[in-house]
């Protein structure tokens, strides 16, 4: 059953405080990214993708929809959506990036996590692997949708584009392609770093349906992933949000890319994200 707004909200919100418990307990992992995309996640997740909780035990597994996160580090945000999801225990987030687990700092496909169908976290790698489960599935006639979701960052490597063409060529309309754009990456503005604008125009060109929304907004949200699931062509969603979202002192804020809060820091954004 979908959630309502309010019930999208919720989910959101506890999945911010599991991201930065993990971050914090690992002394290790990526804030930023994974606060931006949450609220990306939880309406995907929640109300959109048909995904069997009963990972590959069930009988219609192979017709299921499948999600790829391209930008691997925000992996916190995907294990503790999947873990709300009902795909494994909440309780296993506790081991994210720990000697052992099945939570690496990056999705990885041999750790048989529930939920997770290829390693990634080479940056522009991700939407390659997703262009070719799209074409598998529609040369085996089975109607299901692939989606996969890229940092704005990652969007400067070659690969993507190259990715982005033989979607085009192939007609892949059972492809979403979500850009996580938060206007930062590791060294800083993405748009200093190396420009990626005008990016719908760009998208357009490469033959991409493409729309631009409010990234933390549940309703646009998603009102464009059903728009791209009705599509009749390879379809792009340019979500523009926050990086660090709910969080003040990490909002738009480089730094928090990837470092781990100390005590202190910690207190102070659980508050924030507990009173949200």
């Amino acid at each position: 059953m979908s959630k309502s707004i309010q019930e999208l909200k919720d989910f959101a919100k506890q999945v911010r405080i599991d991201i930065l418990k993990m971050v914090y307990g690992a002394k290790s992992g990526h804030l930023g990214g994974s606060l931006s995309c949450t609220d990306i996640l939880a309406v995907l997740y929640n109300n959109i993708l048909n995904v069997p909780k009963d990972w590959k035990n069930n009988p219609d597994f192979e017709k299921r929809d499948i999600f790829v996160l391209s930008k691997g580090h925000a992996s916190p945000a995907l294990y503790a959506t999947l873990a709300h999801c009902g795909f494994f225990p909440t309780d296993e987030l506790k081991t994210f990036r720990k000697l052992g687990t099945r939570l690496q700092g990056h999705p990885c496909l041999i750790t048989k996590l529930e939920g997770i169908e290829t390693s990634t976290g080479s940056l522009g790698q991700g939407l390659s692997i997703a262009v070719g489960m799209a074409l598998g599935k529609k040369l085996d006639n089975i109607n299901s949708k692939t989606y996969v979701l890229l940092g704005d960052g990652e969007m400067q490597e070659g690969s993507v584009w190259e990715a982005l063409m033989n979607a085009s060529h192939r007609k892949l309309d059972n492809l979403i392609v979500i850009i996580d754009k938060n206007g930062l990456q590791i060294d800083g503005e993405t748009s200093k770093v190396k420009n990626i604008d005008p990016l719908d125009k760009k998208l357009e060109s490469f033959g991409f349906k493409t729309i631009e929304i409010n990234g933390h907004n549940f309703e646009d949200i998603e009102k464009a992933l059903i728009e791209g699931k009705n599509s009749n062509k390879p379809f792009a969603i340019i979500a523009n949000t926050i990086k660090g979202k709910g969080v003040s002192f990490m909002e738009n804020n480089a730094g928090w890319h990837g470092k781990a809060p100390g005590e202190e820091d910690y207190k102070k954004a659980l508050e924030e994200l507990q009173n949200a």
